[in-house]
C-alpha cells in the first residue's frame, strides 16, 4: 500500500508545530489540524458518491482550501483535476468532459458557472478536531491527478500521475533545498500547477510553508524579512525586479531561492547571485516529471563550478536524462551536440489520459520520457536547454501553446490566418504575440475582445502584427521560427495591448 497523505498521519504524531500559513486571513495549521480538515472534507466527498478512481475538478483561487481539497481527494483513492481560476467556461466545460469529472471543488462565485455537480469548502477552522479518517488503500501505480498540459495538438492533454510518482516527487524536492523541520518556506507558484509539489514537500519535511495567494513585491519582501524566510520561490520576473530595484537586507535570512517555469537569463541570475550571495535553485522539470521529480537543477554545491549561470545542471535522485536525436529516439548524442532531452525516472507520469497515440510518441517502452525540449549535455554532464520542438512559450512561468491559441482566434470573423509565436521579453522572458492575416481591414481591438472573452488571460497575445501572408514551407508548414526571427528587432516599434 501507498497513500501519499500518510506522511500527515507520521508527523500529527511526532510534531506538534505550525506548518502552514496563510497571510491574507492569519490563519495557522499544525500537521494535526490539516489531517483532520482533510478527513472531513473527504468524509463529505463520499458522502457525495465520490469513491476510489473518481475524478474531481478543483477550481478554487490560490488558498488553503485548494491544497486541503487535493490532499482530500488523494486521502479516498480518487483523481484529482487540478485547474486554474482563471480559466474560461469553454476551457473549463473542455478539461470536466475530458477527464469525465464527477464533481467541481469551487467557490460561491463560480458554482453555476457550468453545468457539474459542485462543492464548497467552508468553516475549515471548524474541522480542526474532527475525527482522523483512515487513508484509502491505494498503490504505488494508482493515479491520484490529471495534470492537464498542453500539447502541439491544440488540446490540453491530462498527464497521468500516481502516488508513486508523488512519492519519488516529495522526496527529491526535499532533497534538493535539504529542507529541514526549522526552515521557513516562502511559497507564490499557483496551486494549480507547481506550486501543489512545493507545499506537500515542505508539509513533508514539517518546514513551515507561508501561502501566498497573490504575489505583490512588497508583500513578498515583507514576508521575508518578518518572517524570516530561509528558502524563497521565484521565478526569472521576480528575480529581475530583484535585481533592477536597490539591494534590500529583507532577503539576509535567505539561504537559496528556487528559480523555475522559464529560462533564467544568464546576466540576471549572475547579477542576483553577485549581488545577494544567495544561490539560485536553478531546476528543469515538466508536467510529465512533477517538476523536478524527474529532472535536473543546479544545487548551492554546483556554485563552484556553475560560473557560467547557464545550466539547469545533474539529474536529482533515481533521474537520468540523454540526448537524442530529434527524429531517431534511439539515436544518443554526444556531448556538445544538440538534440531532444530524454528523461527516465520514478516520477515520470504513466502516460496522457485517453491519448494513446500521444502516451506511445512520447513515453518509450524503455520508461525513457521525450520531453519536446532541445539541449545539450556539456563535458561534465549537465544539462543545458537551447529551444524547444514543441510550439510552446513560456511567459512569467506561464506555458502557452501557440497551436491551442490559434484554434480559438481563426474563429474570429475578420481573421483569415494566425499565428502565435513568442519574443523576447527581458522581464517576464517570452511574451505570446500574433501574425494575422486579415480577410479585410485590421481589427485588433475586436479581436483582443474576443481573445478576453475566450482564453485564460495568460494566453492573450500581447501584440498583434498585421502581415499579407504568413511564412510557410511549400505553402502549407508554418514557419514560427522566421516570425520570431522577423520581429525581434521591432519591439519597440509596437504598442503592448496589455
Amino acid at each position: 500500500m501507498l497513500n501519499i497523505t500518510t506522511f500527515l498521519d507520521a508527523n500529527s504524531k511526532r510534531l506538534d508545530k505550525k506548518v502552514l500559513y496563510n497571510p491574507k486571513n492569519g490563519e495557522k495549521y499544525s500537521s494535526g489540524e490539516i489531517l483532520s480538515i482533510i478527513s472531513e472534507i473527504a468524509r463529505q466527498l463520499n458522502d457525495l458518491d465520490i469513491d476510489k478512481g473518481d475524478r474531481v475538478l478543483i477550481y478554487l483561487n490560490n488558498s488553503c482550501e485548494y491544497l486541503f481539497s487535493l490532499i482530500a481527494i488523494w486521502r479516498i483513492g480518487a483523481v484529482a483535476v487540478p485547474t486554474n481560476r482563471s480559466f474560461t467556461p469553454s476551457e473549463l466545460e473542455y478539461l470536466i468532459n475530458d477527464s469525465n469529472a464527477k464533481l467541481m471543488i469551487t467557490d460561491e462565485d463560480a458554482k453555476d458557472l457550468i453545468d457539474i455537480n459542485t462543492h464548497i469548502p467552508s468553516n475549515l477552522n471548524e474541522y480542526k478536531e474532527c475525527e482522523v479518517l483512515d487513508a484509502s488503500n491505494t498503490n504505488w501505480d494508482d493515479l491520484c491527478q490529471l495534470q492537464y498540459t498542453s500539447g502541439t495538438t491544440g488540446k490540453p492533454k491530462g498527464a497521468m500521475l500516481t502516488h508513486g510518482n508523488y512519492f519519488t516527487a516529495i522526496h527529491n524536492e526535499c532533497d534538493v533545498l535539504t529542507l529541514k523541520q526549522d526552515d521557513i518556506f516562502l511559497g507564490i507558484y499557483p496551486m494549480a500547477h507547481v506550486g501543489l509539489s512545493w507545499a506537500i514537500s515542505a508539509l513533508r519535511a514539517a518546514a513551515h510553508y507561508i501561502l501566498m495567494e497573490e504575489f505583490n513585491l512588497d508583500e513578498y519582501l515583507n514576508l521575508c524579512k518578518k518572517e524570516k524566510v530561509t528558502v524563497l520561490t521565484g521565478m526569472p520576473p521576480v528575480i529581475h525586479s530583484l535585481t533592477t530595484m536597490d539591494k534590500t537586507d529583507d532577503l539576509k535570512t535567505v539561504r537559496e531561492i528556487i528559480s523555475g517555469g522559464g529560462p533564467l537569463h544568464k546576466k540576471i541570475w549572475k547579477e542576483f547571485y553577485e549581488t545577494y550571495n544567495i544561490p539560485v535553485i536553478n531546476a528543469y522539470g515538466l508536467s510529465e516529471s512533477i517538476v523536478i521529480g524527474t529532472g535536473t537543477v543546479i544545487r548551492p554545491e554546483d556554485y563552484r563550478e556553475a560560473d557560467r549561470f547557464e545550466s539547469v545542471g545533474h539529474p536529482v535522485c533515481f533521474s537520468e536524462v540523454k540526448i537524442v536525436d530529434e527524429d531517431d529516439s534511439t539515436k544518443i548524442l554526444d556531448n556538445y551536440e544538440q538534440g531532444e532531452i530524454a528523461l527516465r525516472g520514478p516520477a515520470i507520469a504513466k502516460g496522457y489520459w485517453k491519448r494513446e497515440k500521444q502516451t506511445i510518441e512520447s513515453f518509450l517502452d524503455d520508461g525513457w520520457f521525450l520531453t519536446g525540449d532541445i539541449g545539450y549535455l556539456d563535458k561534465d554532464n549537465r544539462l543545458f536547454i537551447t529551444d524547444r520542438k514543441k510550439d510552446m512559450i513560456v511567459m512569467s512561468g506561464w506555458k502557452i501553446y501557440s497551436t491551442e491559441v490559434e484554434e480559438v482566434l481563426i474563429k474570429y470573423p475578420a481573421v483569415e490566418e494566425i499565428a502565435i509565436f513568442s519574443i523576447d521579453d527581458y522581464h517576464r522572458g517570452e511574451i505570446p504575440v500574433a501574425a494575422v492575416v486579415w480577410k479585410d481591414k485590421p481589427d485588433h481591438e475586436g479581436l483582443i475582445k474576443y481573445a478576453k472573452d475566450n482564453l485564460t488571460r495568460y494566453k492573450i497575445p500581447r501584440k498583434i502584427y498585421d502581415l499579407d501572408e504568413l511564412p510557410r514551407v511549400n505553402g502549407w508548414k508554418l514557419l514560427r521560427r522566421e516570425l520570431r526571427d522577423m520581429f525581434k528587432s521591432d519591439l519597440a516599434k509596437y504598442s503592448i495591448l496589455l
